[in-house]
């Protein structure tokens, strides 16, 4: 059980003060806290509730319509609907979460990240309510989650900051005169972002007011607050932040740093600790700023202080304080041998940290990898969609798996893409990485895209494997990341011989079912019931045709150039578990792979990542999906599920090659669809609002007129 103080009696904090810190003083009484209620969702949901389970505390989960199958609902010890799909209607009524806690008989609330665990009003309508927030105290939110006022406080404590513009005055002509004064290139970031919305990079002056005017809109939609600062952007950075943990009783500590410089649209996607490359004295300096900052504003549980480092001098800036627990928060528990969600219930609830300073030890390095419904070649757009099939490697002590999904489920439009965190530890970073790539190969899943074949080229890339990593490592490395996807010869035989094994695995699951039936005989079967077999598959856009032949002692020979060269083939299916493994041998060469085939799809799993085959399709499927596919130069399409955001055109209109025609909301993010061509516009097929498909035709254009 643990306890929370109910009353704080001291000095306020200034906004901006000159002195290291000034600990308030605390008289308190002590209250139970037995039961919680989590006000999120997804994977950080079950993440709590597997800690709040270990300690015997309750947990009361809530979730939106699109939500009430979904695991975090079936994991925890009661659940409550809360209203639609929309963050806005479910997630983010702050007013709803606190009559569940109350119903519910919950002492306190944990926000996990995102939705409301950085929002100042629902903190304090906790304290009004007599309900605990898990987190730190609003005031500290406000400071920090305002970049511009958070940047003037970390000055005034010492802590070093990067140059730019934190003013009020939001004019499109003071904000560009001010990026003038920056020098380009600037970043623009919205005052109280997070996680890459409401950023945007202005390479020069020409793009600034369109890259601003587009900051703005995300941030308003995402944080219902238009107001940005601007930071001179450094062109070789490295993100590197410090976990760090204070409690009510005065004590700070940090629990050393994470490097999250690798990024796609300003989100992380792959993160180590400790950061790679960095001196002890470094490190040190570095905890130490961290722990300056949070006591500058008087901080109270988990923190964490973002910097950005430069790659080659090394000199760092504060750049942001993220005021709740972060998405990689697991790759320092596997640093430290801590649990960060035991430590927030704690000191929430009043305790004085586990640890002291000097008994937290570096051990080891772990590095996450995120894993998202994402099209990493198509621009890393985020996708929705049925999880058909799902493997993962097994929890242990040098591996986590932390996901809110199942296989069966669905990745909604309405939410992060984010799937799992796959997480490792190994005693050095070479062994953590060798364990990284390893357990990727074993993240198998199908029916979707996702950037797992992705992260597995990354992490397999040499400068990343040496530690030359920074924010720009994608965009530099992006020719010898971006393997053009399409299948070896090998693995196209591999497609066929598996095709034909699980139509014999099929009919002897047949035969087990109907043993009378005098068409199937299971005893003394061969696998040569035909003397020749072909096997149509479908790879993206091209058509394939392997040949099989069924020789003697179920050896077989394949081809896939319609006969000109055959590969003598053989193949053995067995279950282990969910997993269907093929071993093979093809010419003389023994491998194996995991196999996966529904009515539409068949998924090769093998030492390069995952490779997919769509499976042929009844002639009215085919003919409709050819007629959808046609005149792409004659439409804009919607390149993702979403919600048409906005319509900048209408028809009649004459737009020009890049011109932008609507922008869409998906998974959080807004984007911006331009026009591949000159053309006048014919027709619009959808209404600000409404969901729309991915490819479907939002704008069509007139096939003659330009």
């Amino acid at each position: 059980m643990f306890y929370t103080k109910l009353s704080i009696i001291g000095v306020a904090l200034p906004k901006i003060c000159s002195t290291p810190f000034y600990y308030s003083r605390y008289k308190s009484t002590l209250r139970k806290i037995d039961k919680l209620l989590i006000a999120n969702r997804g994977e950080i949901a079950c993440r709590i509730i597997r800690t709040s389970k270990r300690l015997g505390v309750k947990t009361v989960a809530v979730y939106s319509d699109v939500d009430k199958n979904s695991l975090h609902v079936s994991l925890a010890d009661e659940s409550y609907a809360i209203g639609p799909a929309t963050a806005a209607l479910s997630y983010l009524r702050g007013e709803k979460l606190l009559e569940v806690a109350k119903i519910s008989g919950c002492q306190a609330i944990h926000p996990g990240y995102g939705f409301l665990s950085e929002n100042v009003e629902f903190a304090e309508n906790c304290q009004k309510e007599n309900i605990i927030f898990i987190g730190p105290p609003a005031a500290a939110i406000r400071d920090m989650g305002i970049k511009s006022t958070s940047k003037a406080i970390m000055a005034a404590a010492g802590v070093p900051i990067i140059v730019g513009y934190h003013g009020e005055d939001q004019s499109t002509e003071t904000l560009k005169r001010e990026a003038q004064r920056i020098g380009f290139p600037v970043m623009i970031k919205a005052v109280r972002g997070g996680g890459g919305k409401g950023m945007r990079i202005a390479y020069t002056e020409e793009d600034f007011e369109e890259a601003l005017e587009s900051a703005k809109t995300e941030s308003q939609k995402s944080f219902a607050d238009s107001v940005v600062l601007l930071e001179k952007f450094v062109t070789e950075p490295r993100h590197v932040e410090v976990q760090v943990f204070a409690d009510s009783h005065g004590n700070v500590v940090h629990l050393f740093e994470r490097d999250c410089s690798v990024q796609r649209r300003h989100q992380k996607i792959i993160e180590e600790a400790p950061a790679p490359g960095l001196s002890p004295e470094l490190r040190n300096e570095l905890g130490l700023a961290a722990v300056r900052a949070a006591k500058a504003v008087n901080y109270v549980g988990a923190g964490t202080v973002e910097f950005i480092l430069d790659k080659k001098s090394h000199a760092f800036h504060f750049m942001e304080m993220n005021t709740r627990l972060q998405v990689e928060h697991p790759i320092t528990e596997m640093i430290t041998g801590t649990d960060l969600v035991e430590w927030q219930i704690k000191v929430a609830s009043g305790e004085k940290l586990p640890l002291s300073q000097e008994k937290i030890k570096l051990k080891g390095h772990a590095f996450e990898a995120r894993i998202y419904a994402e099209d990493p070649s198509g621009g890393f757009l985020p996708g929705a969609g049925h999880i058909s099939y799902l493997s993962t490697p097994e929890d242990s002590e040098d591996t986590r798996i932390e996901t809110g999904v199942r296989e069966g489920d669905e990745v909604s439009v309405h939410y992060d893409p984010m799937i799992a965190k796959l997480i490792v530890w190994g005693k050095d970073r070479d062994e953590g990485l060798s364990k990284l790539k390893a357990k990727l190969r074993q993240y198998n899943i199908a029916g979707l895209k996702t950037n797992v074949n992705f992260l597995l080229d990354l992490a397999s890339h040499p400068e990343f494997m040496a530690g030359n990593v920074h924010t720009n490592f994608i965009k530099d490395h992006y020719n010898t990341l971006f393997r053009k996807e399409e299948p070896t010869e090998t693995q196209i035989c591999l497609a066929g011989l598996a095709t034909v094994l699980l139509d014999f695995n099929d009919m002897i699951s047949i035969s087990k079912r109907d043993k009378y039936n005098p068409f199937i005989v299971e005893s003394n079967f061969r696998i040569n019931y035909h003397e020749e077999k072909n096997v149509k598959l479908r790879f993206e856009h091209d058509d394939l045709l392997v040949k099989i032949k069924f020789n003697d002692s179920n050896n077989l020979s394949i081809s896939c150039d319609d006969g000109k060269t055959w590969h003598a083939a053989f193949g053995k299916i067995r279950q282990v578990y969910n997993r269907r493994i093929l071993n093979f041998t093809i010419d003389g060469v023994k491998c194996k792979s995991t196999i996966y085939r529904n009515e539409e799809i068949l998924a090769i799993f093998d030492e390069t990542g995952k490779i997919q085959f769509s499976l042929p399709q009844p002639s009215y499927v085919t003919d409709e999906a050819e007629e959808h596919s046609t005149g792409l130069v004659n439409k804009a399409v919607a390149p993702m599920p979403g919600v048409l955001d906005k319509l900048l055109v209408k028809a009649g209109d004459i737009v020009q090659k890049g011109d932008s025609l609507f922008i869409l909301i998906a998974m959080k993010m807004e984007y911006v669809v331009k026009a591949s061509r000159d053309a006048r516009i014919d027709k619009v097929n959808f209404g600000v609002g409404e969901s729309v498909p991915k490819d479907a035709t939002i704008i069509q254009f007139n096939a003659k007129n330009s």
